[in-house]
């Protein structure tokens, strides 16, 4: 008869999130990992299997627990308020925790070697399915005439994710929420009428 486990797999789980949120994949060591969770490896092993496995169990409880204002901006009235909640949220993650600032997402795919090219693979497939989402709720906005017919919902659905993902790496180099709020406004100032 085999043993049960002796520490809960959702707070080990929490655990290895906040190390891949600061570490990245490549940074997060198992030592880190074991140390963090308070789960030997075997056990790690036995309740998640290897890195990646873990990694991308950590990266769906992101999507899930962190990212819901990106999917919830999608149901605003207008592009702009689509926009102005996808930014405010994205200020409002990176920076909500001073000991992992920044987004799992950047963090996790910033320095891959070639072993951890499926794990930049996934990111990369989940941030162009959130762009692609962003894309066809834009065009939606256009043909409602939310948005003139000369905007560019490619390039505008483009450009809201390019400013949330430098949002997410100037808060990992120390920018505050003010800052990233700033930044947000300026998009704003700038939308498309």
């Amino acid at each position: 008869m085999g043993r049960h486990r002796e520490f809960d797999v959702d707070e080990a789980l929490e655990a290895a999130l906040g190390v891949f949120w600061q570490k990245g994949y490549e940074g997060a060591s198992f030592e880190d990992l074991t140390q963090a969770t308070g789960v030997a490896r075997p056990g790690l092993y036995a309740a998640f299997g290897n890195k990646e496995a873990l990694f991308r169990r950590a990266l769906e409880l992101y999507e899930s627990k962190y990212l819901r204002y990106m999917a919830d901006a999608l149901d605003e009235p207008t592009a702009r308020k689509v926009v102005e909640r996808i930014l405010r949220g994205s200020a409002q993650l990176h920076t909500q925790d001073a000991s992992h600032p920044g987004c799992l997402g950047i963090t996790g795919a910033m320095a891959c070697s070639d072993d951890g090219e499926p794990i930049r693979r996934e990111i990369v497939r989940r941030r162009a399915a959130s762009q692609s989402a962003l894309r066809r709720r834009l065009e939606r906005a256009q043909r409602e005439g939310d948005l003139p017919p000369s905007a560019d919902a490619a390039t505008l659905a483009a450009f809201v994710m390019t400013v949330a993902q430098g949002m997410a790496v100037q808060a990992k180099a120390g920018a505050s929420r003010k800052t990233l709020d700033a930044m947000a406004r300026h998009v704003l100032a700038t939308w498309p009428a």
